[in-house]
């Protein structure tokens, strides 16, 4: 079965003033629309067409097209589900004990994740994982993720993603502006169901 761009769950206006209604649309409509294109095209034919995303990310390393298309079809999809209009603010439960716990405080965990987002080099990620239920934070190049055993070892359960394409339109080269206005959209609870179903 081919896979399929998601429809979002908020208009491209939603996130606004964080990330502009033009960059949403383009970043989903078309870069989202291609990677997920060139993933089906990339795999037709193979065995993977009848495997999870997952499962694909898990056995790709040797095939181009498929990590960079199947990391890119993936990675937005989480990017996504874990952004909300109304959101932000601080995590709370579990999930904001775990970060405590990791990192000292939440404000000792933005600090972390800014840099991880701020210092990767040229286009990627920056990533939120849990790893034997504790949490770790990390980076990775292009498409790539922990899921394909880059970066962290574990479960991703937060993104961000800091190819220019993401924020260029509104925010130019000033990555560190975008990345402090992604903390303004994170739907925590989205986020901490999936360190619940992670741990």
């Amino acid at each position: 079965m081919a896979f399929e761009l998601p429809t979002l769950p908020y208009a491209y206006t939603a996130l606004e003033p964080h990330i502009d209604a033009r960059t949403m649309e383009i970043h989903h409509s078309k870069h989202h629309q291609a990677y997920t294109t060139n993933l089906n095209n990339a795999i037709a034919g193979t065995d993977m067409e009848s495997m999870s995303i997952e499962a694909i990310l898990k056995v790709c390393k040797d095939k181009p097209a498929v990590r960079n298309n199947g990391g890119g079809f993936w990675n937005h999809n989480l990017f996504w589900e874990i952004m909300a209009p109304n959101a932000g603010g601080n995590p709370s439960g579990e999930l904001a004990a775990a970060i405590d716990s990791a990192f000292g405080s939440y404000e000792a965990f933005k600090d972390e994740f800014a840099k991880a987002a701020t210092t990767r080099f040229g286009s990627g990620w920056a990533w939120l994982c849990v790893t034997n239920g504790a949490l770790e934070i990390c980076s990775t190049a292009n498409q790539d993720n922990p899921l394909m055993g880059e970066g962290c070892n574990g479960t991703p359960i937060l993104c961000l993603d800091v190819w220019e394409h993401a924020y260029y339109l509104n925010y130019q080269n000033r990555r560190p502006d975008y990345i402090n206005a992604f903390f303004n959209v994170i739907n925590w609870d989205v986020v901490g169901a999936k360190f619940a179903a992670a741990k």
